[in-house]
Order: structure tokens, then sequence, then C-alpha cells
């Protein structure tokens, strides 16, 4: 089975777009672990619009007692007070995104011509301390090549171009290229994560993927809730996650 880790930004949304604490990030994460999942994802920004370091840190201290079960996949760009973050609370594993200023969600994955050196240092002290480090990248054997130079644990493909191919009727072949950047990381080594627009719809296809690792969903998940309930939408993709 694929692994599932909930991305529980848009409870976080949610709560800011009205102040106080409801709903609780707190009782989502709650809810997300009673129904089973193997992780919980999270993506403070800059600006701290959804997710705050405040909320990351209290995340972190409910899953500790869980550790070995349950991980904590914080992701961001590599700037200082989220590297500082990252390092102080040491979780199972962090993403690096690329963040454009001003973009509502990610863009893009690291392309296969982004400057090395700085990036692989991070990476670098970031895995001395303990710290699985995936790479948010583009779909591609070059993107996952570079990856692999800078020293990462796993990989995790950008999937909107393939969920925006999968509305089109051309998932087929999306996918197929998908399954090339796939292999190819196993031959580098690394492990294989992938997010961004995946749902109960073109899960049905992904989950195939080979040597799929774990997928990170947020949005979509959420966006099922409002009808399910979270309990059930958990539930509806943990199901769409078994592979037969």
């Amino acid at each position: 089975m694929v692994r599932l880790s909930v991305n529980v930004n848009k409870v976080a949304t949610l709560r800011n777009s009205r102040g106080g604490n409801t709903p609780s990030v707190l009782d989502a994460v709650a809810v997300c672990l009673d129904a089973g999942v193997a992780g919980i994802t999270v993506h403070p920004r800059a600006d701290e619009r959804h997710i705050t370091n405040t909320d990351v840190k209290d995340i972190a201290a409910v899953l500790a007692p869980l550790r070995g079960r349950v991980e904590l996949n914080i992701e961001g760009d590599p700037r200082p007070d989220w590297l500082r973050l990252v390092h102080d609370l040491r979780p199972d594993q962090c993403t690096l995104v690329p963040v454009i200023p001003g973009e509502i969600t990610s863009q893009a994955g690291w392309p296969a011509d982004t400057p090395s050196s700085e990036l692989c240092h991070v990476v670098a002290d970031l895995k001395a301390s303990g710290v699985r480090v995936s790479l948010f990248i583009e779909a591609d054997e070059a993107s996952v090549e570079w990856a692999a130079r800078m020293g990462a644990d796993r990989v995790e493909l950008y999937t909107e171009p393939f969920a925006r191919a999968f509305e089109r009727g051309r998932g087929a072949a999306s996918f197929a290229k998908y399954c090339l950047a796939a292999e190819r990381a196993h031959e580098c080594g690394l492990g294989v994560n992938a997010g961004h627009d995946l749902d109960l719809a073109n899960l049905e296809m992904f989950r195939r993927l080979p040597h799929l690792d774990e997928v990170s969903i947020g949005h979509a998940l959420m966006s099922h809730a409002l009808f399910v309930g979270l309990r059930q939408s958990v539930t509806d993709y943990l199901a769409a996650c078994r592979v037969a």
C-alpha cells in the first residue's frame, strides 16, 4: 500500500480566514491519526498565511510519541527561518520546495538546471541532523539525476501536470512519463514520493506508479471532507492508495 501523508494546511487557511482557533489544526490531525494515516504534512510559508511555526511545533509534539509509526513531513523553501525550524524539530522527513514570490500554491518542482552548490550544502546539513531529505522536482529523468547529485534521499514528483492531463483524457500518456522518472529514481537509489492535485479519480491510475513510497494530499482531501466529513475523506483516500 502506498503511504498517505495528509497535508493539513487548508485547515489552518480556514481558521486564519476568521481568526481564533476554529477549526483546530490539532483536532484535524487527531482525526487523521485515528483514521490511520501514515503521515502528516505541513508547509509553513514565510508569511504564515496558513500553517504557522507554532502550529508546526504543536503538531510535532503530538506526533513525537508516535515516531516510527506516523511521520512528520515539513515542506518549504530553504530560507533561514525554515531551516532553523527543521533543524530544531528534526522531523522524519523534510521536502525542499522551490517558491515563487506571490504564488498561491506551488507552481513547479526544482528543474535540472537549478544551481547546485548552496542547495547541496543544505541537503547535507539536514541529513547530518538525521532528517530524510526529499526534493520536490519536475517529473523528468534529468531532474531525478540532479536530485541524486544533490544527495537527496527521495524525490517528490510534482503531479499537477499529470492531474491536468488526466482531466483532458490524456492521463495514460502523462503517466508513462512519470513511470520513466520513477524508474530512474529507483536506479539512482532514491525513494519516490508524489504530490500536488492528486485526487480520488486520478489516484486510481497514479497509485500504480513503480516504486511509489508516499503521496502527500491536502487540497482535494479537505475539499472532499466538506461533503463527507474529515474521517470519511481520509478513509476514502486510504482506500484509493491501496494497489490491488
